[in-house]
């Protein structure tokens, strides 16, 4: 059993890390009783006081994890959740300073907007599909806090599933005639194609990357509002920025976004 006082003073550690750059032993070394509910808890606490000290409130919700080959990197079955506040969002206009990062890495991802409540247990795609009023091209710079970018599964959920930043295309979506699954992807480094992917990269379809969230959440007595954003989940893997790197990520069906980094 891990005291209420641990679950703050690792909040407390992770919410400085972020602010000061600086990086952080894994807190799975130093408690060793650490679970998956403890380290949601940590989670909620350390967005809880970003809110208030930032004065910032909740925009969504991001998932990670949500490939195969990361699960099994990772030793998992399962995806993870971490939520994105308005002060993570950043615009495509102007180049994005690489100071308050530790070691980010940036990763394309497909953005849901929902139009309405989904509340679980028992979302499926079809909710999901049906609560969606746009899909649109997105860039998550993820940033983890650990020491060498190495941590475990209940590390990572502690750390908001290494949330950061997140870029938002500018065209917005209805779904269509076109299955998001099929949806091809290809994603470029300074003009050079990194890689190419499909919606199907993400558990199969990205919407039941959603859909296992919002019942994930249901446990807490969480759910997805209208007007929130959630990040489904990498099509590839992440790439690291240095200065001058411009990124882009182009979509069939629903355009294109790119980003540009100065030091």
């Amino acid at each position: 059993m891990i005291a209420t006082e641990s679950i703050e003073q690792m909040a407390d550690e992770l919410f400085l890390a972020e602010k000061n750059a600086t990086e952080l032993d894994k807190l799975v070394d130093r408690y060793p009783h650490f679970d998956v509910e403890l380290a949601y808890e940590v989670q909620q606490r350390l967005v809880n006081r970003k809110c208030i000290e930032e004065k910032t409130r909740v925009a969504g919700w991001k998932l990670g994890l949500t490939s195969k080959a990361k699960q099994e990197m990772m030793g998992v079955h399962e995806p993870t959740y971490g939520v994105l506040l308005q002060n993570m969002q950043l615009y495509s206009g102007e180049p994005i300073s690489l100071g308050p990062f530790i070691h980010a890495k940036i990763e394309p991802e497909i953005a849901f907007i929902m139009n309405r409540e989904l509340r679980g247990p028992g979302v499926t795609v079809a909710d999901v599909l049906a609560a969606t009023e746009y899909v649109a091209p997105a860039l998550e710079i993820i940033d983890s806090r650990y020491r060498g970018f190495s941590f475990t599964l209940l590390d990572v959920i502690a750390d908001n599933s290494s949330s950061s930043r997140f870029i938002i295309g500018d065209k917005l979506t209805r779904l269509g005639d076109f299955d998001l699954s099929l949806v091809g992807m290809v994603f470029k480094q300074n003009g050079k194609i990194v890689a190419t992917s499909a919606g199907a990269s993400v558990m199969g379809h990205p919407a039941k990357a959603v859909a296992w969230m919002v019942n994930k959440l249901a446990l807490t007595g969480q759910y997805v509002k209208p007007g929130e954003v959630i990040l489904s989940g990498a099509l590839t893997g992440a790439v690291a920025m240095k200065e001058n790197d411009v990124f882009s990520c182009h979509f069939d069906h629903f355009g294109s976004l790119d980003v540009s980094f100065m030091k």
